[in-house]
Order: structure tokens, then C-alpha cells, then sequence
């Protein structure tokens, strides 16, 4: 028997590789800022925190996609914790590396580790399809009620240390360069997952058809999109470095 590996499509590679595009600019702005060649408020102007949770979630949507797709093409387990295991070193290495460069603010549950965890979730409910979506927006919403939470119970002070806040369910922001919890970030997850399962189902030509000769770079980013992640930052803050110590030589 001939052995015929499950098709890519190329429009969701496409829409991941756009969040990329998207995330490389806010991220090249940031650097800008950190170097002081330009001065924002990236952690409160919403300017810069709407397009963050904008960047994030279409990240996470699309991650939510491509489960409902694997699901579909009969992915086995041991290929899912393979690629799990990428995601999850990856996760380390920005731990390790947000380190070295904000050692009071370094990334302890970023947008890696949380996605880490999402994808177990995922794995194990992308077969409740269409309750995905209440699901979701209960994970949406559970978020909201953390301050009333925080208010009639005292012990739930310990959703705040660094032991619990990964869940979500906090009534301050932790000190971190980057912060993406279990709620609500889930629920965008979970609706990645069930829209590609209705997708699917539904209009599989949506992700089927072919995209435009211009849009493949976009394709072809997006499926690297995890190497991007890791590249990408190291390479914009060794070029700005180097441009800093060019132009201000010590």
C-alpha cells in the first residue's frame, strides 16, 4: 500500500503566517522602545495591548484550527506529543532566554507555555465539537469573576503567586514580560477547534482551495511558524545591538 501523507492547507498556513507578520512588526516596535529609539507604553496604552490580545488570539485560533484538523486526519498520539515536546522545549528556551535579558520580568507562562497546556485540553475535547462553543465562552467569561472571587474569599490569594496565576483567575497582573494563562485564553482555543471542525465538515473547500501566488510566502512562513518564534526576537535585538553600538560606540 502506497502511503499518501494527509494534505496541508495552504489557507490556514496562510493565516498563521499574516499573525506572524503581524506579531514580527509589534514585536520590532518593542525592541524600538526598549532601546529608546522610539517611547510608548507597551503595557498600557491600548494602542499596543489591544493589538497583543488581537496577535495572541489569532495565534491561538489558528493553533485551535489545526487541532480540529489533525483530529480529522487521524493523528496518533505519539506524533501529537512529538510535536508537543517542540512546543514545550520551546517554551524552556524563552524561559531561559527572558532571563538572561529580564531577570526581574523574565516569561515564566508565556503565550508557549500556555499553548503547551491549551494543546493537551484540546487533544482531549476535540471531540466535543459543537459544546466547544459554550465551553468557550465559559472560559471567556470565568476571567471576569476573579475579582468578585478575590473579594468574598480571602484565600484566594493564592491564585495570584506564580504557583496558581497560570490559570488565570487573578486579581493583579504578575510582573512578566509576557502573560498568556489557561482562562480565558482557552476559550480561543476552543472555538479554533470548533470552527475547523465545522469547517470541515461544513465547507472543507474553505481550506482546501488553493492560495494566491502572492499570499505563499505567507504559506510557507506559516509553517514554520514555531522556528520563527524562537528566531525571530534574538535576531531583531542582535541587529538593533549592533545598530545601537554603531551608532553610540562605547
Amino acid at each position: 500500500m502506497t502511503f499518501k501523507p494527509n494534505p496541508r492547507y495552504e489557507t490556514l498556513d496562510t493565516l498563521r503566517g499574516a499573525a506572524i507578520v503581524w506579531m514580527t512588526l509589534f514585536h520590532f516596535s518593542f525592541d524600538l522602545n526598549h532601546f529608546g529609539y522610539f517611547k510608548a507604553n507597551f503595557y498600557g496604552d491600548p494602542f499596543w495591548t489591544w493589538q497583543r490580545s488581537v496577535i495572541v488570539s489569532l495565534f491561538l485560533f489558528c493553533a485551535g484550527l489545526s487541532q480540529a484538523v489533525a483530529v480529522q486526519q487521524g493523528q496518533s498520539w505519539p506524533r501529537f506529543l512529538r510535536r508537543w515536546g517542540q512546543v514545550a522545549l520551546a517554551a524552556a528556551l524563552v524561559t531561559v532566554g527572558s532571563y538572561a535579558i529580564y531577570p526581574q520580568s523574565f516569561i515564566y507562562f508565556g503565550v508557549l507555555h500556555g499553548l503547551a497546556l491549551m494543546l493537551i485540553v484540546a487533544r482531549l475535547t476535540a471531540r466535543c465539537e459543537v459544546w466547544l462553543w459554550p465551553m468557550g465562552a465559559v472560559a471567556l467569561c470565568l476571567p471576569w469573576a476573579a475579582p468578585f472571587l478575590h473579594a468574598a474569599w480571602p484565600g484566594a490569594e493564592a491564585l495570584n503567586t506564580p504557583t496558581l496565576n497560570w490559570l488565570g483567575l487573578i486579581s493583579r497582573k504578575p510582573i512578566t514580560e509576557d502573560y498568556v494563562p489557561l482562562l480565558p485564553w482557552l476559550g480561543v482555543l476552543w472555538w479554533g477547534v470548533a470552527a475547523g471542525a465545522w469547517v470541515l465538515k461544513a465547507r472543507p473547500q474553505w481550506l482546501a482551495r488553493p492560495v494566491a501566488p502572492a499570499l505563499r510566502p505567507l504559506a510557507l512562513l506559516g509553517r514554520w511558524s514555531l522556528s520563527y518564534y524562537l528566531l525571530h526576537q534574538p535576531v531583531l535585538m542582535g541587529l538593533l545591538m549592533g545598530l545601537t553600538m554603531w551608532v553610540n560606540p562605547a
